[in-house]
C-alpha cells in the first residue's frame, strides 16, 4: 500500500536505536523524530544519510491500519511487545 503522506507513524511510535540525522543516538518509542516536518513529512527521505531502518519500512495494512490514528495504535503496539 503506498504511505499516507502527512501520517508520521512511523517517525514517532517506534524507538531507533541508529544514529539519525540530528539524533545521533536514535530516539525513543513516543518521541518525535527531529527530521519530521510539522505537515509530518520526513525531512530527509530519500537522502543518503537516512537510516536503513526508515528506508526499509514500508507501509502495509498490517502495520498501517486504515487511518492513521491506527497506524500509531499498531505501531505503538508492536514497539511495546518488542522493544
Amino acid at each position: 500500500m503506498p504511505c499516507r503522506l502527512g501520517c508520521g507513524a512511523c517517525c514517532i511510535a517506534p524507538s531507533i536505536s541508529s544514529s539519525i540525522p540530528g539524533m545521533p543516538n536514535g530516539k525513543k518509542a513516543g518521541d518525535r523524530c527531529i527530521n519530521l516536518s510539522d505537515e509530518n513529512l520526513c525531512k530527509i527521505f530519500g537522502r543518503t544519510d537516512r537510516p536503513k531502518v526508515c528506508e526499509d519500512f514500508k507501509a502495509s495494512k498490517d502495520a498501517c491500519g486504515e487511518t492513521n490514528q491506527q497506524a500509531m495504535e499498531i505501531i505503538a503496539y508492536w514497539e511495546s511487545v518488542t522493544g
